[in-house]
């Protein structure tokens, strides 16, 4: 016996009932960007490898989906490569494609692509699959859908405070609760490592701390330690990044700390005015959370910071995140073009809403009449009507072959539909058909002329 076929790790199908409830999702996501005037863009599923490399840090840079080189252009692979065990320097020689990493990337290339088409600043949000060579794990994926929203062509920081309102907008209208959005800003951890002698390893500290949920405080020192960091160095770090409470008194300590280093300060000011002018807005579904340790890894951030997590109650790791980027689109060959974006995560939102029976019940539409197939001349009336209903709004069926009514019947329930109609020689010889409540087992005739105006009334009940 042949076994099952399986797909692979970290990928998933839906079934109908899943994907109702990310389609509800989706259009909720939708809406909220809509509301905000972002305008929606789609990009390739797959990009050019050397527009992705060198964007997301070595970590990033390693978990790229690389798509292998076909026909002729295998013949460019560099063996020499492959003989010095420069696997890395082989491996990017076999493929000039790769998958998306994530939807940042590709809309920097887009928007610097389009510049002339644009209007700046230009709101743009876009839902598209992402491919990352990760472990799957409980909420991680190696396939998954990303949501984003980015604001490019301005510096103001009230596109920060517009951004983190989006997510309590988004969260209120899932109706997701205690919702924590956790904020920091990398000119801060800027002034940190300079604060030590080390502005040049800004990359190593930023991924080393953004490991600390994972590692602890301790694998941090070790890394850092690897990364040639001192420690004299490491214990002037540990302080800082052990700060706590009113958020005030921790700025207010890093005003002192930071008095002779004017990013430290900028980074400050900037985070200070985004806390200010949130207040204003009065958050309903997020709290906001200070976190010095929080670095968010990828290169390209170059202010405020935010990394969004769910409910307490449900185990589960970050469920958004995104910042400032000042020179993303500068590989590009577009330079001094400012941007802000966030992501919503998805699967794991959906996973939230899932364990919580946060999804809305009525959420997938089923068929509201099945048509039994009882003859020739039954299924010639029941189709002059059928597509008339239809455009009324009513889900319909027309069981395809004229089988026992049992099994017909059966079909229905299986599938949960709440009348069928029954129109055989009988009932045609009388004039009328017969509609059968399975919920209830009530079955009740009405002239066949008569059919389109009983029918439409079950579409408001």
């Amino acid at each position: 016996m042949s076994s099952k076929p399986k797909i692979p790790k970290g990928t998933r199908d839906f079934s109908s009932e899943v994907l109702y409830k990310r389609n509800y999702l989706r259009m909720i996501l939708q809406k909220g960007f809509e509301s905000f005037a972002f305008e929606p863009i789609e990009t390739p599923s797959f990009e050019r490898l050397s527009t992705l490399t060198g964007k997301y840090g070595e970590e990033g840079d390693r978990l790229i989906f690389k798509i292998l080189n076909s026909g002729d252009k295998l013949k460019k692979a560099n063996i020499n490569d492959f003989q010095k065990n420069n696997l890395k320097g082989f491996s990017n020689s076999l493929s000039e494609k790769a998958l998306r990493y994530d939807l940042t990337v590709p809309f920097a290339r887009y928007v610097a692509s389009n510049q002339n088409e644009l209007t700046f600043p230009f709101r743009r949000f876009q839902i598209q699959n992402v491919w990352r060579a990760d472990r799957p794990q409980h909420g991680r994926f190696q396939e998954f859908c990303q949501c984003d929203a980015d604001i490019v062509g301005d510096r103001s920081l009230w596109q920060e405070v517009e951004m983190i309102s989006l997510y309590d907008k988004v969260f209120s209208d899932l109706k997701l609760e205690d919702v924590t959005v956790k904020i920091n800003h990398r000119k801060i951890l800027e002034g940190i490592v300079k604060l030590i002698g080390n502005e040049n390893k800004l990359t190593d500290f930023t991924v080393a701390i953004d490991k600390i949920d994972k590692i602890g405080l301790k694998g941090v020192e070790d890394e850092l330690i690897a990364k040639g960091f001192t420690n004299d160095s490491i214990d002037i770090i540990k302080p800082i990044l052990n700060l706590k409470g009113d958020v005030n008194n921790v700025l207010s300590e890093l005003d002192l700390l930071f008095k002779n280093i004017p990013v430290g300060l900028k980074g400050l000011e900037e985070l200070r005015f985004i806390l200010t002018k949130l207040k204003i807005v009065k958050l309903k579904s997020v709290n906001i959370s200070f976190d010095l340790t929080l670095a968010r890894g990828l290169n390209y951030y170059t202010g405020m910071i935010v990394e969004v997590e769910g409910p307490s109650k449900v185990k589960m790791g970050s469920i958004g995140g995104g910042g400032r980027y000042d020179e993303l689109t500068s590989s590009f060959g577009m330079r001094g073009v400012s941007g802000i974006g966030i992501s919503f995560g998805f699967d794991r939102i959906y996973l939230i809403l899932d364990e919580l029976g946060l999804f809305p019940s009525n959420i997938n539409r089923k068929t509201d009449i099945l048509f039994l197939n009882l003859g020739t001349t039954g299924s010639d009336i029941i189709f002059s009507k059928i597509n008339k209903l239809r455009s009324k709004g009513l889900v319909c069926e027309f069981y395809p072959l004229k089988v026992k009514i049992n099994k017909q019947l059966n079909y229905a329930n299986k599938k949960d539909i709440s009348h069928v109609v029954f129109l055989g020689e009988n009932e045609i010889e009388n004039k009328k058909f017969t509609l059968k409540n399975m919920t209830s087992g009530e079955q009740e005739q009405h002239p066949i002329d008569n059919m389109l105006r009983v029918l439409e009334k079950l579409n408001k009940i």
